[in-house]
Parts: C-alpha cells; structure tokens; sequence
C-alpha cells in the first residue's frame, strides 16, 4: 500500500476513536452542543479521510507524486486546526475562536482543491526505457 495511503487510513481511525469518543461524552453528559463538532470529526476525519486513502490506494502512480503527501499534509493541518477550535466554540461557547475554525477551513478547502488537482491531472506513462514520456 503506498505511504500516502498508510498515513490517511490511520489518521482516519485517530479522528474515528476521537469522534466516538466524543459522541459518548455527548450521550453520557446529555449535553448535544458540540454536535456539529462531532459529526465533522467524523466525516471530515473519519469518512473523508479513508475515502482519500482509499483513492491513493487504487491509483499507485498518482500516490507516488510529491503532491500527493501535500495533500495529506495539508488536509491534516486542515483538520487539526479546525476541529479542536469548532468543538470549543460550540461546547464551551467561545465564539472569540471563529477566526481559527475559519483559517483551519480554509486550510482544508485548499487541501481538497489539492486532492482535485491531484484526481483531473494526468499520471506519465512510462516508456520502455523506463524514463517518463509526456501525460496522457
């Protein structure tokens, strides 16, 4: 399995057993404010992370590309600034962390316009030679 791939299967169970365990404190403390928070963990963590190594997965050559660890990069910086600071401005009502829920979003839509690039562009095809000829 390329690297790329590792790297997003497990950071999508990181943000899985974080999701879950976050549900559970929702259910347990029967306070539902972070509900938006946690169903991004889950989705944007969990789902869209897998999906993404699951991609990588399945397109070897496309995986093997500098961008493509840009991607992860990105996507999971993304995360990391954007959930945390989404979860405490719903939970705990500190709305002065817009700003950074805001910046960690824009961080992940650019890592998804990454992913896009990485999807619509084209892989080289390799010659006998072994060399890479142009796109296809």
């Amino acid at each position: 399995m390329p690297r790329v791939s590792e790297l997003f299967f497990k950071t999508a169970i990181v943000f899985l057993i974080v999701g879950i365990a976050i549900g559970l404190h929702m259910a347990i403390s029967q306070d539902h404010a972070a509900f938006p928070a946690h169903a991004h963990i889950n989705l944007l963590g969990w789902v869209t992370s897998a999906i993404f190594g699951g991609y990588y997965a399945l397109n070897p050559a496309k995986a093997a590309r500098r961008i493509a660890m840009i991607h992860y990069g990105l996507y999971t910086l993304g995360l990391v600034v954007m959930l945390p600071a989404l979860y405490l401005m719903l939970a705990k009502g500190n709305t002065a962390i817009e700003p950074v829920v805001a910046t960690g979003s824009m961080i992940v839509a650019a890592a998804v316009l990454t992913f896009g690039f990485v999807v619509f562009s084209s892989e080289p095809v390799p010659t006998a030679s072994g060399l890479k000829s142009a796109p296809r």
